[in-house]
């Protein structure tokens, strides 16, 4: 989004709103859900989740893959292969600062998730494994894992159900193990959505930029609002009950998650929070949190230079640093202060070699 006018690709965005009722996607096979008892006797004693019916995400697989949609993508550069997944409301541009100093590295995939920018638009009551399969679809190897938001929610999904395709995960500003008051915070919001979907995408983008932010960068605050304004509603709405409900299912299966894993956040997000990234640290095997000072929720957009170190050291594409996975980052370094950005695309080209810093938990 930080290069939104930078005019360097070639989509339909306007079709987002005007897409036909035939480019909604099938539905795709469900797994069952357990019987409330049976997920009484099993929730994990840490986080107990009594609402919740978790699924198990690899029976999608066993019992036949939802059938995948057809995502709008497209790749640059070159070497190991990563894709980068968006957020609920945006689209593929969100990446475009983040993506010459991980084309330098890799060979970038950037896709538009179901019901977002070019790809097919999401039939209600879309399921989370349905559109980590529509990923999936697209990828023909280990491939790194990069998502955003509801894009992390994605790649947790993807590394539970194709393990033999996520080569790493970075999990950008996810929640995880949403507490009571948290779940009703965003329910209200989707509720808000439903009733009123303007003021929803107001309220979005003055929860995601600080004042001085914004003062800053207008124009990048007008262009992911008009990004937001743009959406079928249809799918918003669908997609963003997988943002608001899916935690509450995944909770119960993140130990089974074997990729090496790092989780990234802004200090001051509201509501994807440095708690929930050590919660994630905690609950997945192996993996690490990293908390991003000063910054909040669109860390691609506000410090994308932080951002392409904690994804480069986390897939060892930072020069001299080729070992992949946890390389470079064990010893707790930091990140460096948020709005370090000048605002213009061009100001985040190439890599930028060194650890990453930040405040760290892992868990082994």
């Amino acid at each position: 989004m930080g290069g939104f006018d930078s005019g360097t690709r070639a989509r339909v965005a306007a079709s987002r709103a005007g897409r036909s009722p035939g480019a909604a996607a099938t539905t795709g096979t469900e797994p069952s859900e357990r019987t409330p008892e049976a997920d009484a006797a099993a929730a994990p004693a840490d986080r107990p989740r009594a609402s919740a019916r978790p699924e198990d995400p690899g029976r999608s697989v066993r019992a036949g893959a939802p059938v995948p949609a057809a995502l709008s993508h497209e790749a640059h550069g070159d070497g190991p292969e990563l894709v980068l997944l968006h957020g609920v409301g945006l689209d593929r541009r969100m990446w475009d600062r983040c993506l010459p100093a991980l084309a330098a590295r890799h060979r970038v995939t950037l896709v538009d998730l179901r019901g977002h920018g070019a790809s097919p638009a999401a039939a209600a009551g879309v399921s989370l494994a349905e559109l980590a399969a529509d990923v999936g679809a697209l990828l023909t190897g280990p491939t790194h894992v990069v998502g955003f938001s509801l894009g992390a929610l994605v790649a947790q999904r993807l590394g539970l159900d194709r393990p033999e395709l996520t080569a790493s995960l970075t999990l950008v500003s996810s929640v995880a193990g949403r507490s009571e008051e948290e779940r009703a915070a965003v329910a209200r919001r989707q509720e808000l959505a439903a009733q009123d979907f303007g003021a929803s995408a107001w309220a979005a983008v003055d929860r995601w930029f600080s004042p001085a932010w914004r003062a800053q960068d207008p124009e990048l605050a007008r262009q992911v609002l008009d990004t937001l304004l743009a959406n079928d509603r249809a799918s918003y709405l669908a997609c963003y009950r997988v943002f608001a409900t899916a935690d509450t299912g995944l909770w119960r299966w993140l130990p089974r998650i074997a990729a090496p894993t790092v989780a990234v956040t802004g200090e001051r997000d509201p509501g994807s929070t440095p708690a929930m990234s050590h919660r994630l640290a905690e609950r997945i095997p192996g993996a690490r949190a990293v908390i991003v000072p000063g910054a909040r929720h669109l860390l691609p957009l506000e410090c994308p230079r932080e951002l392409a170190d904690v994804i480069l050291a986390q897939t060892g594409g930072h020069a001299g640093n080729q070992t992949g996975g946890h390389a470079g980052n064990q010893n707790g370094s930091h990140i460096g202060t948020a709005g370090s950005q000048t605002g213009t695309h061009g100001s985040h080209t190439g890599s930028h070699p060194g650890t990453p810093t930040g405040q760290e938990s892992h868990r082994s």
